[in-house]
């Protein structure tokens, strides 16, 4: 992982929530821990790591996670094993 998927995982991890992180930059996250990420119909994206699987929805128009999106996130890392 570079520096900035680094801080990507850190931010996620972080509490209270960040009220929003960059949607490119999860995805980024989840290909540099070696995940495989699909894009679904619609705005629905596939993220396989570590045996688990999620399905998220890509924010649009702005491209920034809200917290939810990035609580979903969290979640699917700490199934998947990962921790900051």
């Amino acid at each position: 992982m570079n520096p900035r998927q680094r801080r990507t995982l850190a931010a996620a991890f972080r509490k209270p929530i960040p009220a929003s992180l960059p949607w490119d930059d999860l995805i980024a996250l989840f290909r540099a821990l070696g995940a495989t990420v699909s894009e679904g119909r619609g705005s629905r994206v596939r993220v396989e790591l570590n045996g688990h699987e999620s399905t998220f929805h890509a924010p649009h128009p702005q491209r920034m996670a809200n917290q939810g999106r990035v609580r979903a996130a969290r979640e699917f890392l700490e199934k998947a094993g990962v921790k900051p």
